[in-house]
């Protein structure tokens, strides 16, 4: 899944591609390099971010949509938002698949719109808000919690018939470093809802405080990460950088091959 922010301020690569023309080059770039899935959010979830307005956040991203859907057909749009309208605009411009930071706990109009549009979902767990989140993070257990909090809404979403899952554990949402590696080490126990894991390590600070580097200088590190994540389970990495993470993924699956 390859990342494509059209806001000013997300924080790896904010601006980079709120012009249409940088935007379809770097889809392009990413397509041919071999993702899958490109993820497009209008509105920053980086610590500290304030939340928009849904009017904004549509000018954002509908027309960015609308361009990538016409420009590559073929191409898998999912849309990053935590808003139910949002999500079903998106949807009607073009995007699959609905990727919600949130899991609904912003708008209660999410998981029936995501219901009634019949798309997949990524449900990603996170502490508090984006403003918040990391306002002194604390678990008695990490690993328990966020399991008992997919248990939970997956709950919800089958009971609205939403069969179409993907979990993510919400790296860097609310957590420390420390949580971030014990829910890393431990992903695999997630399998046991029998449903597809995302892990969104790219460029994060869970690398940066460990490496004592900044985004710019992170790709080595998520590329170390991501293949753990894959060893852990994860069936879908979301990044920045498509082809080193490609390139993980054939050397994983030449490692289970043998």
């Amino acid at each position: 899944m390859g990342i494509l922010n059209v806001t000013p301020d997300s924080f790896f690569d904010g601006g980079r591609y709120t012009r249409q023309d940088a935007l379809l080059r770097q889809a392009e770039q990413m397509l041919k390099e071999g993702a899958s899935i490109l993820d497009i959010g209008g509105m920053s979830s980086r610590p500290g971010a304030e939340i928009i307005s849904v009017e904004e956040e549509l000018q954002r991203v509908l027309p960015s949509i609308e361009a990538l859907h016409q420009a590559f057909p073929e191409a898998i749009l999912s849309i990053d938002t935590i808003r139910g309208r949002v999500a079903e605009e998106a949807v009607g411009a073009g995007a699959a698949i609905v990727n919600d930071i949130s899991a609904g706990a912003f708008d209660e109009s999410m998981y029936p719109t995501v219901a009634r549009l019949q798309v997949p979902y990524i449900l990603m767990h996170m502490k508090g808000s984006p403003k918040t989140m990391q306002d002194n993070p604390d678990y008695e257990d990490v690993v328990q919690t966020v399991l008992d909090f997919f248990i939970a809404e997956v709950g919800k979403l089958r009971a609205l018939d939403v069969h179409d899952i993907v979990l993510d554990p919400g790296f860097g949402f609310g957590k420390t470093v420390e949580h971030n590696y014990q829910l890393l080490k431990q992903m695999h126990l997630f399998k046991i809802l029998d449903l597809p894991l995302l892990a969104g390590l790219s460029r994060k600070s869970m690398i940066n405080k460990v490496l004592k580097t900044k985004p710019e200088h992170a790709l080595n590190g998520t590329t170390a990460l991501n293949m753990v994540a894959l060893q852990q389970g994860a069936k879908i990495l979301r990044v920045h950088d498509v082809r080193p993470a490609m390139e993980a993924v054939k050397l994983w699956q030449q490692l289970e091959m043998v």
